[in-house]
């Protein structure tokens, strides 16, 4: 009688090779993390070249971001496209990509609106990669901020003036910085600050939600893309990267009185520098008012306000801030509109930490949902009204935000006390006194608001509450006692 042999057959032989394969696998892919880890140390750029990425290269790098991270980024196109036909690529980062969270709020930052002006494209696609590669190495900040953020990041709202910038001498200031049909883009957007007098009766006028629909001009198909956007998603936060100055620029863009230049406050001034602050005091050179020909920002460590420095009618930051909820600010990379790629890298550097820290500030303030106090159903478009009692009087901020489709609101707020007060027509007005701390890296504070239907809301919701449970399931609302039944 012969031994028995150890392997019995070639297929068995074959099966437990590949099973030591796979029982080494997770060593071999340790190994491997490792490896790149020491090649690529913590907040270096594993897969990015510092360089100018043409059109197609811009795509594929975003193509790329979300091969190296499907588990977070995402990319997609606005409805509309270039004039050239080109389209507007979006990349979005976050811990469940395409899809609205409850409370969780929205970000975004667009680059290269002037097509010369070139460094904040470069820059967004830097970032995009460092959110992804931190994520990967378990950079718990970076991993924290995704897990609670939704972030798109448009690269090019101009990729038509761009290929004209690139195409062009070297040197020419101004070729390239509108789109193919020759109108500057940040001056295309409907100008609302027409429907705020500038006279004392402005203080009796809310800005906000201006926008109706109706336009005095044929708007460009790059604006109209971003206006659909901005108008689709519930944005909080937003950064608009340009170039040709050293500064963080925020609202009113545009003077209420048609004057060249004069410092216009909006109703959340306050929190509006605090933003441009943020961005400013976070880069080194910016800080330090370091200036571009005879602009000088060093006094305001590095802000201004965008009308006290020249009015821009027809602007994309105020846009947002008048038509939607959204808080934009303008930031002005530095004095070389076009960079060589030799200064990249450098000002990557200088700029991660501001775009980190102002991203960050999607989460000061107040956060909620407002429900019915009968049903529980999300109240659309309810207004949000703040009034600072940090110094003792309410003094009102004049710019209220609306609830989304799901009763949620977002409002950016510095640290003080506040009495917020929601309303909607049909309801009872609700107030709740809050006092704002702000913890770096934390979530917003959550006031939740359940208001009261009056008497014709509440009769007409309770015809409509079938419907709503219905989406739920079995839940029914019981049948009429048999005495009110209805016989025949």
């Amino acid at each position: 009688m012969r031994p028995e042999l150890a392997l019995r057959s070639p297929m068995a032989a074959g099966q437990t090779i590949v099973m030591l394969l796979l029982a080494s696998l997770p060593l071999l892919l340790a190994f491997l993390t490792l490896a790149e880890a020491a090649q690529n140390p913590p907040g270096s750029l594993s897969k990015f070249e510092f360089k100018h990425h043409d059109n197609r290269e811009l795509e594929l790098e975003l193509r790329k971001i979300v091969m190296a991270c499907p588990d977070v980024a995402n990319m997609y196109e606005l409805r509309e496209r270039s004039v050239l036909g080109q389209p507007l690529w979006v990349i979005e980062i976050t811990d469940n990509p395409g899809v609205h969270e409850e409370l969780e709020p929205e970000v975004k930052y667009v680059a290269n609106m002037h097509g010369n002006e070139v460094l904040g494209r470069e820059l967004l696609l830097a970032f995009a990669w460092y959110l992804c590669d931190e994520y990967r190495r378990g950079n718990e900040d970076v991993s924290r901020l995704i897990n609670s953020t939704r972030i798109h990041i448009m690269p090019s709202m101009n990729p038509d003036g761009w290929d004209t910038a690139t195409n062009s001498p070297p040197g020419d200031w101004l070729l390239g910085r509108t789109n193919a049909m020759g109108v500057d883009l940040n001056r295309d957007f409907p100008d609302l600050e027409k429907l705020l007098p500038g006279n004392p009766n402005t203080r009796r006028i809310r800005a906000d939600h201006l926008f109706t629909g109706d336009l005095d001009h044929r708007v460009q198909p790059e604006t109209r893309a971003v206006m659909e956007w901005i108008l689709a998603i519930p944005f909080v936060l937003s950064a608009n990267f340009h170039g040709g100055a050293l500064v963080a620029n925020y609202p009113f863009d545009n003077t209420l009185d048609g004057t060249q230049k004069r410092y216009t406050a909006s109703p959340d001034d306050a929190t509006f520098r605090h933003l441009a602050h943020v961005y400013a005091s976070n880069h080194p050179r910016m800080e330090a008012g370091e200036s571009c020909g005879s602009d000088d920002f060093h006094g305001d460590g590095g802000i201004t306000n965008g009308a006290a420095w020249y009015a821009v009618a027809g602007g994309m930051q105020d846009f947002n801030y008048l038509a939607s909820n959204d808080f934009e600010i303008t930031v002005e990379l530095g004095c070389s509109k076009y960079p060589p790629p030799s200064k990249l890298e450098t000002e990557w550097q200088d700029n991660k930490q501001s775009l980190l820290s102002l991203t960050w500030q999607a989460h000061i303030g107040i956060k909620g949902i407002v429900t019915d106090n009968l049903a529980g159903m999300p109240v659309i478009d309810a207004a949000v009204e703040v009034f600072n009692i940090t110094g003792g009087q309410g003094q009102p901020i004049r710019h209220n935000v609306l609830t989304d489709e799901h009763g949620e609101y977002w409002r950016l707020l510095i640290p003080g006390n506040y009495t917020v007060r929601v309303s909607k027509d049909g309801f009872v007005p609700q107030e709740k006194n809050v006092t704002v701390v702000n913890k770096p890296k934390t979530e917003a504070m959550r006031l939740d608001f359940q208001l009261k239907p009056k008497v014709a809301t509440a009769m007409k919701m309770v015809l409509q509450a079938e419907n709503f449970l219905n989406e739920n399931s079995q839940a029914r609302l019981p049948s009429l006692p048999e005495y009110m039944q209805q016989h025949d």
